[in-house]
């Protein structure tokens, strides 16, 4: 039965890896402009210069590029979140790390003007370390220390608060608003790739870190005393797990804004195909994270036809009736 459940999580994930291809694919050929797949070949094999090649080339491939690390991004995040802290509704979006994140981007465009993405990483880091740290210490106040209420808790508030903060920023500073408005909507759409470079080298060792966690994250997930009890440095595993959280999370928010309720869905829909093994959770995390931001990015494009729906608008619809759920359960389970 064991060699059986394995041979499924290997012969899914390449299929898995398949859907995502196709999608990233049709992402440069289904649009506003009426283009073809041989249009999409020609693009790249014998570009002319024509006004279809260049939105191929210059706006939707960095388009689809950002969507999938994005949505890789925030569903890893999602998933080590919930795994450290033991909270099935614990996100990047839901325990604030996206608003405070956001919040500080729109401090550092607002009051010192920057605008270079090689700048606006570090006040997304910045921001995201911040509102991380802070949901922490809040949800562990009192004798019986972090529970997942108290954490969802914090986090909404953390949330709410980063939030107001960006608004009254933005009331104050209308150049600002008009700037970031979609942004913080949370939208992949006229992204470049000069854009995504500079945030490279984070994703980059976010995902190594990430793929190192997984039997950590196993034991851990289990109770923080049973970790110590075998041995394991909890502390430690905490550090890189907030760390890699950081900068997945900053990342993705600094490049597409504070896109929520990915990190929420996406590990639930793991763990009920390949069970709670990180080990393989994070890893199809990743993929289907980038298949929903992909395909929520295509919907997007035609839902009102011929205008555009910022994507972090969908995933919003998509993730608020699952949260709802979440919710209902938990105090459920509580009651």
């Amino acid at each position: 039965m064991i060699i059986q459940k394995h041979i499924w999580k290997s012969a899914l994930f390449p299929l898995c890896l398949l859907l995502l291809a196709g999608l990233f694919l049709a992402s440069n050929v289904y649009g506003y402009a009426d283009t073809t797949w041989r249009t999409f070949i020609g693009a790249y094999i014998q570009f002319d210069g024509s006004n279809e090649h260049v939105i191929i080339r210059e706006v939707r491939m960095p388009r689809a590029v950002v969507a999938t690390m994005v949505g890789a991004a925030l569903a890893v995040s999602g998933a080590i979140m919930q795994a450290l802290t033991r909270n099935p509704m614990a996100s990047p979006g839901v325990l604030g790390v996206n608003a405070g994140a956001g919040f500080f981007v729109v401090a550092g465009v607002s009051l010192l003007s920057v605008s270079g993405q090689s700048q606006l990483i570090w006040f997304a880091l910045a921001g995201a370390a911040a509102a991380a740290v802070s949901v922490y210490l809040v949800g562990s106040v009192g004798r019986e220390g972090m529970t997942p209420l108290k954490l969802t808790l914090a986090g909404a508030t953390m949330a709410a608060l980063f939030t107001s903060f960006s608004s009254a920023l933005l009331i104050a500073d209308e150049k600002t608003l008009d700037h970031v408005f979609f942004w913080l909507i949370g939208s992949v759409e006229g992204r470049k790739l000069e854009q995504v470079v500079p945030v490279l080298p984070f994703f980059f060792v976010g995902f190594v870190f990430a793929c190192g966690l997984g039997g950590a994250l196993n034991v851990i997930s289990v109770g923080e005393d049973v970790a110590k009890g075998v041995g394991q440095n909890t502390f430690r595993v905490k550090l890189a797990s907030l760390l890699t959280v950081v900068l997945l999370a900053g990342g993705a928010v600094s490049v597409a804004g504070p896109i929520g309720f990915v990190g929420l869905v996406i590990p639930h829909i793991v763990r009920g195909l390949v069970g709670i093994d990180h080990r393989w959770v994070l890893p199809y995390s990743a993929v289907l994270g980038a298949v929903l931001l992909v395909a929520a990015d295509i919907a997007a494009r035609f839902i009102v036809f011929p205008r555009e729906v910022p994507v972090g608008v969908l995933t919003a619809i998509i993730g608020a009736p699952f949260f709802i759920y979440m919710a209902r359960k938990e105090m459920t389970k509580s009651t």
